[in-house]
C-alpha cells in the first residue's frame, strides 16, 4: 500500500500566487508582462471538440508555439484584434488549485512542476457579458529562479460547440 506523501503547502501557494499573477496580467492587459512569463518552448492549447484530440491531426480553437503566442501578444498591442476594439473587460477568477505531481522533487524528467485549476472567465463586451468556464492543466518551470509557463492547456466546459469569438485570450 502507498501512502500518501504529504502536500507541500508552501510550494503550493507559491504556484498559487503564480498563477493568480497570470491571470491578472491578462485581465489588465498587461500583454508585456503576460508574455514574459512563458518560456522559450512554450506551448498555450485550447483543445476543441473534447479535451484529449490530437492537436496535430486535429482542429484546436487555439494551438500556439512561443513565436504564435509573441504574435498574438504583438496583434492585441497594436489594435490589430479588431474584434477586441474596443476590448473586452475580463476577471478571471482560478480555484481548486492543485499540484498533479505526486512529488514535486520527482517531477518530469525536464523539471517541469504538473498543476491544475478551475477557472471561471467573465468577459464584458458591447455585445453583453459571457461566462467562460473550465479547466487548466499547467506545465510549470523554474527559471531563472521564478516560475514560467512552459504549457498551458485550457479545457473549456462547451468546447464541444459554437462559441463564440475568443479574441480576448492571449
Amino acid at each position: 500500500m502507498t501512502t500518501a506523501r504529504p502536500l507541500d503547502v508552501d510550494l503550493l501557494r507559491e504556484v498559487e500566487q503564480f498563477l493568480f499573477r497570470e491571470a491578472r496580467l491578462a485581465d489588465e492587459g498587461d500583454y508585456d508582462g503576460w508574455e514574459a512569463l512563458w518560456t522559450d518552448d512554450g506551448v498555450y492549447w485550447i483543445p476543441a471538440n473534447g479535451d484529449d484530440v490530437d492537436p496535430t491531426t486535429q482542429m484546436s480553437i487555439l494551438y500556439d508555439n512561443r513565436s504564435r503566442i509573441a504574435l498574438r501578444v504583438r496583434q492585441l498591442k497594436h489594435d490589430k484584434r479588431h474584434s477586441q476594439n474596443p476590448k473586452s473587460r475580463l476577471r478571471r477568477i482560478l480555484g481548486n488549485v492543485e499540484l498533479l505531481d505526486a512529488d514535486p522533487s520527482e517531477a518530469g524528467a525536464d523539471g517541469d512542476l504538473a498543476v491544475g485549476a478551475n477557472f471561471i472567465v467573465y468577459e464584458s463586451r458591447e455585445r453583453g457579458t459571457t461566462i467562460w468556464g473550465g479547466r487548466t492543466e499547467y506545465r510549470l518551470r523554474r527559471v531563472d529562479g521564478a516560475w514560467r509557463l512552459a504549457r498551458k492547456k485550457v479545457m473549456l466546459v462547451d468546447n464541444d460547440r459554437p462559441l463564440s469569438t475568443l479574441a480576448f485570450l492571449v
